[in-house]
């Protein structure tokens, strides 16, 4: 297993392709990782659809409220069009490259507009930078993103089976 340098800033994914450890990137967006971590430590991630994938680009989830495949408000054709009851976030962004395992916020047009949301970059997305806030990075089981099934939408989506803080997995 990857070395995990600060257990409460990284994140023990399961998915139903494996495993996948993210470092968290709490100086870079202070905001949105307490997001994440809150959504995550209140389950709200489980059971979560990946429901656009794209070969190249990336792997998009999160939809807490229409992305639940264990929850009865989940819609398959309306997953990828909600997130929390929590209020949006204000943007944070920062210079942090969007290579390859870069986890960041999905948003609207609107850069204040972050929520739940989020996707985790297959190869480098330069043209990101600078208009969607990165709040961490994939150090462990890129290979098991990798092989999240493709699709806009996705049919019978891959999704997360757990998503939990580091520091609360004993």
């Amino acid at each position: 297993m990857a070395e995990i340098k600060d257990r409460e800033n990284a994140l023990i994914m399961e998915t139903t392709k494996g495993k996948v450890v993210i470092e968290l990137f709490p100086d870079l967006a202070p905001g949105h990782v307490g997001r994440i971590k809150e959504l995550a430590r209140e389950g709200a991630y489980d059971g979560v659809v990946f429901h656009r994938v794209i070969d190249g680009f990336m792997a998009q989830t999160g939809d807490v409220k229409f992305g639940n495949s264990s929850k009865p408000t989940f819609a398959p054709a309306r997953a990828g069009m909600g997130g929390s009851e929590k209020p949006d976030l204000k943007a944070e962004f920062s210079n942090a490259n969007h290579a390859r395992g870069t986890c960041s916020m999905a948003r609207s047009q609107n850069p204040n507009s972050a929520n739940s949301q989020f996707f985790i970059c297959f190869d480098d997305a330069a043209f990101l930078n600078r208009q969607y806030t990165v709040w961490g990075q994939v150090i462990e089981g890129m290979d098991n993103v990798d092989k999240i099934k493709r699709g806009e939408p996705v049919q019978d989506p891959d999704k997360i089976v757990s998503l939990k803080v580091a520091a609360d997995v004993k």
